[in-house]
């Protein structure tokens, strides 16, 4: 398998927590396409419908973590009203540049809270949530680092956490990567995308970290195109 045979610790160019300017905002457009072309908006949403049937409540409160251009919320925010539910939303990113972006592209829904934060930092898991959900955000992080990030939203999440992440397979990362260069006008993802595969999961990593996590409540699932659906409850 070569270069797939375990997770990349490579770093990605948006790992800077400095990236801004047009070349962030092209990023994050061209993104948001990617991830509507390959039904990875589903994903998400499908995790949150599990946790809502599993908990049933009037009302629900949502963090979505490493955020971005909050466009993961604006499908969530429209999935749960389609569904007539009722959800406030925090968006949180470590970038402060991606922050007051999503706050502009997402000022049609002014209840959405904004939160500049590191998930490492102290007293991030102080303000609680029902749930917490990762799209496209844990691959960022080595095996270790991720244990405990996972450990500090088990103690930020009331009722659970959705992941939604990639699966590190060789078609993924040659199909992305011949995508980018062809359609891509942004830099940083030519080289983010196709290193975001290799950065992401095979199921035996997900239940490798989940077990040193000690998180023993969870469901793993593959969806099209090479997610990977991790549902943890408490």
């Amino acid at each position: 398998m070569g270069k797939f045979a375990q997770r990349s610790e490579k770093k990605e160019l948006m790992d800077n927590f400095n990236c801004s300017g047009e070349e962030l905002k092209q990023t994050l457009r061209e993104l948001k396409t990617i991830n509507r072309w390959l039904g990875g908006n589903y994903v998400t949403t499908s995790g949150l419908a599990k946790i809502f049937k599993l908990y049933p409540q009037d009302f629900y409160t949502v963090a979505d973590i490493g955020c971005g251009g909050g466009d993961m919320i604006r499908v969530m925010d429209s999935w749960a009203k389609n569904k007539k539910k009722e959800v406030n939303f925090t968006g949180i990113d470590a970038n402060r540049n991606i922050i007051d972006l999503a706050a502009v592209r997402l000022a049609d829904l002014p209840k959405v809270a904004w939160r500049v934060q590191n998930v490492f930092d102290a007293g991030f898991s102080q303000e609680k949530v029902d749930i917490s959900t990762c799209t496209l955000f844990t691959h960022h992080f080595t095996d270790s680092e991720l244990a405990e990030l996972l450990k500090s939203l088990r103690e930020k999440s009331r009722l659970g956490i959705v992941i939604n992440d990639l699966h590190r397979h060789p078609l993924a990362y040659y199909s992305i990567k011949w995508l980018t260069r062809i359609f891509s006008r942004s830099k940083m993802v030519q080289n983010d995308a196709p290193l975001s595969v290799l950065r992401s999961f095979s199921k035996a990593d997900w239940e490798r970290i989940l077990k040193s996590a000690q998180i023993d409540r969870f469901e793993i699932r593959w969806n099209w195109a090479f997610r990977w659906q991790v549902n943890i409850t408490f």
